[in-house]
């Protein structure tokens, strides 16, 4: 059996470890320390500095949190993309709040400005305005901010961003994670870069940055004894795993370049492959960091379909899978509300995520390319 060729995962620079080591010979093994600063300006240095970043235990923390602080309750209502992994939702549901889910548009795989529009004045006509909003940049593809941006303000309705996947990537040179109230980024293993599990809220202000510091800490009082006035939550990252982020960050920009050369390859390896299409960015107002190469396959032109490859990569030990199944159509969210149409059920049905990772080697590309010719002869 070959060595399995994994889709995502994860990717060490070397230098993780100077800085875990620098914590351990400091006694910093909580979660304050050098690490965490220094991370979390990395960070802000990566989005611009414009920003102020906390460092949490993961996205789906950083969710809640965001949600928190923007008031979300039990009976309220958060707009969705329906086209995502399910951490974007779920924190939701921890607020007590129902998701109200929205289909794709076809260019970017994102959150529809039309459907969106559409759910917020339908939830509005049943006096159910919605909360908030939060939108996914789907697999490193900037989602269209301009225009989503422009409906939540014309609603007056706070934008929460989900940059999991999209750390490195542009909307016309603004970075992904900067464009709502709240942006939130991810760490974990199969990431861009990872911190083995983590994730970051990006806030406007210091003022915001402190509030979730307090409430990602157990909203702990000022006082010599432990007193608190506010409930608060466990989810601050630890010094050790900010070390390896800290080795991470000083390589993200080659990573990045790694990822889009792997969508390159694709495009290159589909270009003369009727029926099947390449997730690519539609204008040059998009820069995304492709971290995970996509594809679309037409059945009817093909004569073949996504499950079929997906088998062939696995009889080869190819780790592929398929895009993400729509919100509204798990079990779990079953009776909550959606709008839209059928794209992303359509994309759910005819596509698949390719290996994608920065480490993948020569010989991994072949063995991939051979899997895809014999597949499509």
């Amino acid at each position: 059996m070959q060595n399995k060729i994994w889709l995502s995962s994860p990717h060490l620079s070397g230098k993780e470890l100077s800085y875990i080591n620098d914590a351990f010979e400091k006694n910093w093994v909580t979660s304050i320390g050098e690490n965490i600063d220094g991370f979390e300006q990395d960070l802000k240095e990566c989005l611009s500095n414009h920003h102020e970043i906390v460092s949490l235990n993961s996205a789906t923390s950083a969710i809640h949190l965001a949600l928190v602080m923007l008031n979300v309750t039990k009976n309220d209502e958060v707009l969705t993309s329906t086209f995502s992994f399910v951490a974007s939702a779920n924190p939701i549901t921890y607020c007590g709040a129902t998701p109200i889910f929205i289909d794709s548009e076809k260019e970017t795989w994102n959150m529809c400005p039309i459907a969106l529009e559409e759910s917020i004045q339908d939830r509005i006509s049943k006096g159910r305005k919605p909360k908030a909003i939060i939108v996914v940049h789907l697999y490193g593809m900037p989602a269209k901010m301009e225009e989503i941006n422009e409906i939540a303000t014309k609603y007056e309705i706070p934008v929460i961003e989900d940059a999991a996947e999209a750390l490195g990537s542009t909307y016309k040179n603004q970075a992904c994670g900067t464009f709502g109230r709240f942006g939130i980024l991810s760490f974990n293993g199969n990431k861009i870069i990872t911190t083995s599990g983590g994730g970051a809220l990006v806030c406007h202000n210091q003022e915001d940055k402190n509030k979730a510091v307090f409430l990602s800490t157990q909203a702990r009082d000022n006082a010599p004894h432990y007193q608190h006035s506010h409930i608060g939550y466990n989810y601050r990252m630890s010094n050790i795993v900010a070390g390896i982020g800290r080795g991470q960050m000083e390589v993200l920009p080659n990573r990045v370049e790694a990822r889009r050369k792997m969508h390159e390859f694709y495009v290159e390896l589909f270009r003369n492959i009727n029926g099947v299409e390449v997730f690519s960015e539609p204008t040059s107002d998009y820069y995304s960091n492709h971290w995970l190469s996509a594809i679309i396959i037409d059945p009817k032109t093909t004569g073949k379909n996504r499950e079929e490859l997906r088998l062939a990569f696995l009889d080869d030990n190819i780790e592929s899978r398929p895009l993400w199944k729509p919100m509204h159509l798990q079990p779990v969210f079953a009776d909550a509300p959606y709008y839209g149409g059928k794209v992303a059920e359509e994309l759910f049905d005819n596509g698949l995520c390719l290996p994608s990772g920065s480490n993948l080697s020569d010989y991994d590309r072949e063995r991939i390319a051979t899997v895809i010719k014999n597949f499509f002869s």
